[in-house]
């Protein structure tokens, strides 16, 4: 495939997802299955509207079924499943409706709050739509009066899965059948996000409490293992992407949620920052250097501040000048006002804050109120 984005200044190819390869393979089985000629390539219009020409492999014909697999491109995006064969078996059936399964290494849905229903494959809805359209269309060129049955399969996915989270997410046996555009882009935030909020409705659905916990990562739910009496099955790592996990536990109806971060991540939040990717922004030194100079007209200990490189070096100056405490305050504050205006008035939202290396430096208001409901 040769489409391109552009990233910090990298041009980077794009890939295609599970979700085309399995709406290509059904459309070939279908064509092949009605015309009973082998086909080598098949064309696919994607919902982001590229088209795609994507070789066919292991096509194989029987007097009842048509067999065919689409090799998974994923461009320059660092993905497991690049490279897997993405399988499509059609069958002709006498009902004049289009019918999907999962086969071997596409999994089954066993928890509630998944897009799909218990016990159903876990082919997402866009995928499904595609595989349906392809072959309505199949159905009208052909002056096809029938149905079709369709197996999705991906052999490798059984061993793939071990590598995702789908075990943990309630997605047993294999992987899933993605992709909401058809394309991958590389680096995709997107996918990220999209994999966090499907944790958040999996815990939503299981959470009659309505209380979570959110980490940016391991730092985080290392130290909340270790000083923190609270209910882990109710916690999500959210990478960087704050804002839009807050929005979207509002959406599912969580009625308190708290934080529990690093301060070199979180510090951010004092300035209103959601995103706290570095190439998003970087205001640590500038923040903790404005919240001292409430306390300190020094301006060397704020030139020195500016200069550091850790949140940790800037934490060592604070307790030379026994100014931790009204600093840190000063800052916790900040990040209260900016996480309450986030989530308003739908819910109780805290944050505690750490250091590796100076350990616990405070938290907001309603940290012990919200702690109290998961004990």
């Amino acid at each position: 495939m040769e489409h391109y984005v552009y990233k910090n200044r990298q041009k980077l190819r794009c890939g295609y997802t599970t979700g085309s390869c399995a709406a290509a393979a059904a459309k070939a089985a279908a064509v092949m299955l009605l015309c009973r000629s082998p086909l080598t390539e098949i064309d696919l219009m994607t919902p982001k509207g590229i088209l795609l020409h994507l070789e066919l492999h292991d096509v194989q014909i029987t007097s009842n079924s048509v067999t065919c697999a689409v090799k998974k491109d994923s461009g320059d995006d660092p993905d497991i499943t690049n490279g897997v064969l993405v399988y499509a078996t059609v069958e002709p059936q006498i009902e004049p409706t289009i019918s999907l399964k999962g086969g071997i290494g596409v999994g089954t849905v066993t928890k509630a709050g998944l897009e799909q229903p218990i016990g159903e494959a876990a082919i997402n809805r866009v995928p499904r739509q595609m595989i349906k359209q392809e072959l309505e269309q199949i159905k009208e060129d052909y002056d096809y009066a029938g149905g079709f049955c369709v197996t999705i399969s991906i052999p490798e996915g059984v061993e793939l899965a071990q590598k995702t989270f789908n075990p943990k997410l309630g997605i047993e046996g294999g992987i899933s059948v993605l992709g909401t555009s058809g394309i991958v882009e590389p680096m995709s935030e997107q996918a990220l996000v999209e994999s966090i909020f499907i944790e958040l409705n999996m815990l939503a659905a299981s959470n009659t409490e309505k209380t979570l916990l959110i980490t940016p990562g391991n730092y985080g739910e290392h130290f909340m293992r270790e000083n923190v009496k609270f209910d882990f099955s109710r916690s999500i790592k959210c990478s960087n992407y704050i804002g839009q996990t807050l929005d979207k536990a509002v959406e599912l109806g969580f009625e308190r949620i708290l934080f529990i971060g690093h301060i070199g991540k979180l510090i951010k939040l004092a300035g209103g920052i959601m995103n706290t990717h570095s190439n998003m922004a970087d205001c640590r030194m500038e923040l903790f250097a404005a919240h001292t100079a409430m306390y300190c007209a020094d301006c060397r200990l704020i030139h020195k501040m500016m200069n550091c490189i850790t949140t940790d070096q800037v934490l060592d100056l604070l307790k030379e000048r026994n100014l931790t405490q009204q600093v840190m305050a000063s800052i916790l504050e900040k990040i209260d006002i900016h996480l309450t205006h986030r989530v308003g008035e739908q819910a109780k939202i805290g944050a505690i804050l750490f250091s590796n290396q100076h350990g616990y430096l405070g938290e907001t208001s309603q940290v012990q109120e919200i702690c109290a409901y998961s004990t």
